[in-house]
């Protein structure tokens, strides 16, 4: 019985006639591995640079750099919530959507009914994680282009829906006067402040998922993603992992839009269109999707290009186009997976 199927990236090759009796325990964590555990002290340091560099504009940077800034740690979160669906084998095109339900979530209830935004945001992502876990019970069920299709049409009823009921979101309006994010009664008003806050917030998304994937969960994702017939033989309750990821990725989602809409005070539909899950998913291609800082990098690449080419207009889709397929061709395992193999190659020479 094959060994790779619970763990899909063994330190060690698997012997050939290896019984499952002969299998190594799921007791013991894959990252205490010799390469794997190597591999997870350069991911802790690029983690603990990248957080350095980001503190950068918090001190230095301006109020536009430190709004770019801003959503660059938000979209960050949004894209770990994909980078989680990714490592099931799912690719979906509703987490626009999902973020659309928190961040309407958190300026409704904080404009019509007076929560506090620390509770309206909770209550949006418990609330979106809800329905997504819903949604999951149904279509989860199928996989591949059918699965993205169906994400894709959830995507488009809750935009629509989104255009259409303008007595509740105004619209193509837009949601206006959404207060600013606060703390119990201290309010966020400083742009570098409410950054340091989303910076946080992101480094909490990247810590949890970062548990997930180093625990016994994350081998039990992975085994589903690369044999879910062989999970099951062995007791691996595939659909209720499948539809748990679904929930919590859409919750993560939600937290994500929750922030947007305290940042800019305001909401419009079009920003949640099909495009920002597609965006999503170039980021963790860029960054990488095998690592956890992937979905990061990928963030940080993707976001602020538009306002690097804002003089040249016209060249962005064809700025976007290149650097896509310049990592589908050159990079294939993203910035992150290609930054590991160099350092993991020089290690090896120098032995």
């Amino acid at each position: 019985m094959s060994h790779n199927a619970l763990h899909p990236r063994p330190v060690r090759e698997p012997v050939a006639g290896m019984s499952a009796a002969d299998m190594p325990s799921t007791h013991t964590p894959v990252h205490e591995a010799g390469p794997v555990s190597r591999r997870a002290r350069w991911q802790w340091l690029a983690f603990v640079a990248l957080l350095a560099l980001a503190l950068l504009p918090a001190v230095i940077g301006g109020r536009y750099v430190q709004h770019v800034a801003t959503m660059v740690a938000i979209m960050a979160i949004l894209a770990l919530s994909m980078n989680l669906m990714l490592r099931i084998g799912q690719i979906s095109m509703a987490h626009g959507a999902f973020m659309a339900m928190g961040a309407y979530a958190s300026g409704l209830l904080t404009v019509r009914l007076g929560f506090s935004p620390c509770a309206a945001l909770v209550v949006g992502a418990l609330g979106t994680g809800l329905v997504a876990s819903l949604l999951g019970l149904v279509i989860l069920r199928i996989k591949g282009v059918f699965f993205v299709l169906l994400t894709y049409a959830f995507g488009q009823i809750v935009n629509l829906t989104l255009q259409e009921w303008t007595s509740l979101t105004g619209g193509n309006n837009g949601m206006h006067g959404i207060p600013k994010f606060s703390v119990f009664t201290y309010a966020i008003t400083q742009p570098a402040t409410y950054y340091v806050f989303a910076l946080g917030c992101a480094a909490a998304a990247w810590l949890m998922v970062r548990s997930i994937v180093t625990s016994k969960i994350g081998e039990v994702l992975g085994s589903i993603e690369q044999d879910e017939p062989f999970s099951r033989s062995l007791g691996v309750n595939a659909p209720m992992w499948r539809i748990a990821v679904f929930g919590v990725s859409a919750a993560m989602a939600a937290i994500a839009g929750s922030l947007y809409a305290h940042h800019l005070n305001f909401l419009s539909p079009s920003t949640f269109g099909f495009t920002l899950s597609v965006d999503l998913l170039v980021m963790n291609i860029i960054g990488g999707v095998l690592s956890t800082l992937g979905p990061i990098v990928g963030a940080l690449v993707v976001v602020p290009l538009p306002e690097l080419l804002r003089g040249v207009k016209e060249y962005e889709l064809l700025a976007y186009g290149v650097l896509l397929l310049v990592c589908l061709l050159f990079f294939k395992q993203g910035i992150m997976g290609c930054f590991v193999s160099i350092v993991e190659g020089r290690r090896h020479a120098r032995h």
